[in-house]
């Protein structure tokens, strides 16, 4: 007498879930990727022909604002030159091979950027000038 089984397992699989799901989060990460900003400030950045895809581990922004400058590392404000050099140690501390990117408005002094590089030589950082495409 042969027994049968009243049911079977069905084998397959429905992946509209998981496509659901995929599509969900490439409609987030455009949405996030979107909404990053590197440099928070706006700078009118010099136009350049040569690009670097060597990645900065932080920024220093110089911005003229009427007869003075404002400097930034990343976007926290610091009080001039000793201040960027206060604040990349402490940020780079520790790091192999540190990149430093600097953003500099087109009216900013030629003089206010060589003090900058001067503190990425005498500290031994690498220095990137950030331009436009």
């Amino acid at each position: 007498m042969a027994i049968k089984r009243g049911s079977k397992v069905d084998k397959s699989f429905s992946s509209s879930a998981m496509t659901d799901l995929m599509f969900l989060l490439l409609i987030f990460m455009l949405i996030a990727t979107t909404l990053i900003n590197p440099n928070a400030l706006k700078l009118m950045l010099p136009q350049s022909s040569n690009q670097l895809k060597d990645k900065a581990i932080t920024t220093v922004s110089i911005q003229h604002k009427g007869g003075s400058y404002d400097y930034y590392v990343e976007l926290d404000k610091v009080a001039g030159i000793a201040g960027i050099e206060q604040a990349l140690r402490t940020r780079l501390e520790g790091q192999t091979e540190p990149t430093v990117s600097l953003h500099c408005d087109k009216t900013v002094a030629v003089d206010e950027v060589v003090k900058v590089m001067n503190v990425a030589k005498d500290n031994g950082y690498r220095l990137i000038l950030a331009t436009q495409p």
